[in-house]
């Protein structure tokens, strides 16, 4: 039986990987259903198909009030961050074609979090209010992950990027982008202050349909803009040489392809914090169950790093109630162990 399904229209002609498509959608499903298992959970538990019930509208009024005022923001805004981090890892580990390349590690998480607190501290009223809209936030989120994405690209290369270096480099330039970020915490509010530690650490306790409804929009359009680049993520894969072979302008691909990448990392970073190692683990999970083919591969990772970060928030906000952990904390302690793994993996290159 053929493994390939081919789909053609007048614009459009694509090539579908069966095998890729069923565990796409085994995982879409896996993903509703932690979603509706994660809103059942918590203090006042709630039986799954009451949580169905209240989504459709045909719930109690105190299910109601629960699940859509206080759990359904939390937990469709980490998953909306868990994909975008997955997909920003899985782009860079495309580009730059090193396993241990992901946001958090080479420092794009850093400086999405200086830009963030920078324009809290910057734009903070007297209370807790934010005198512009949020809705900028991710902007500036994604201003500061590219700056400091491109100087680590500029900082790494020597006739190439050497995977090593640019690890070294990107690990270097998080830290002063932490010291910087405490830095910015001192001269900012003191509400900002006392949140901060956890916010840099990643949780998405108090999220709000505003987070929800600024950072979604963003998420989704520049994923299908990612994915309208897979074929040449492909090719950036196969190195400078072959690519230009292929016609592609690596130079030009790769810098968008960054972009995208800062993108989706600075604007799941301005509403979750550092939440790490999620774009570093998801892509490999993915990588193992659809092949390295992108046109499945950023789908799949999307849905495998939503898994992980509604997962940890799951964990957090149960495991030691009342008591609330960050999401962030369980993450790292999941990718920390991974990353020494892949870091021994790659000690001769």
């Amino acid at each position: 039986m053929n493994k390939y399904q081919p789909l053609r229209l007048k614009w459009f002609s694509y090539l579908v990987d069966k095998k890729a498509v069923l565990c796409i959608m085994l995982l879409a499903i896996l993903t509703l259903a932690l979603l509706i298992f994660s809103v059942s959970m918590g203090q006042m538990k709630i039986h799954p198909v009451d949580v169905v019930r209240t989504l459709l509208g045909m719930g109690e009024s105190m299910n109601e009030l629960v699940i859509k005022s206080f759990r359904l923001p939390r937990i469709l805004l980490a998953l909306v961050a868990g994909m975008a981090l997955a997909v920003s890892g899985a782009i860079l580990q495309g580009i730059i074609r090193n396993p241990l390349a992901s946001p958090d590690i080479i420092g794009i998480t850093g400086g999405a979090s200086l830009a963030a607190v920078t324009f809290l501290t910057i734009f903070s009223g007297r209370g807790t209010e934010v005198t512009v809209s949020i809705q900028w936030m991710p902007f500036a989120a994604f201003i500061g992950a590219s700056v400091l994405g491109l100087l680590v690209y500029i900082l790494s290369w020597k006739n190439g990027v050497n995977p090593v270096r640019l690890v070294l480099i990107g690990i270097g330039l998080a830290a002063a982008m932490q010291a910087l970020t405490n830095m910015m915490i001192l001269f900012g509010p003191l509400y900002l202050a006392t949140q901060a530690q956890i916010w840099i650490t990643g949780s998405v306790n108090g999220a709000n349909w505003n987070q929800v409804k600024t950072l979604t929009p963003w998420v989704l359009l520049f994923l299908l803009f990612v994915w309208m680049y897979a074929r040449r993520l492909n090719i950036q894969e196969l190195g400078e040489d072959l690519a230009r072979g292929f016609g592609s302008v690596v130079q030009k691909d790769r810098l968008v392809l960054l972009l995208f990448s800062t993108a989706l990392a600075g604007g799941a970073v301005a509403f979750v914090g550092g939440v790490g190692f999620v774009g570093l683990m998801a892509p490999h999970i993915a990588r193992k169950l659809v092949g390295s083919s992108f046109g499945a591969l950023i789908p799949a990772s999307a849905l495998v790093g939503a898994l992980l970060v509604m997962g940890a928030d799951l964990i957090a906000r149960t495991a030691f109630a009342p008591l609330e952990v960050p999401a962030g904390v369980f993450t790292a302690a999941l990718g920390a162990p991974y990353f020494i793994y892949l870091l021994y993996r790659s000690r001769n290159l």
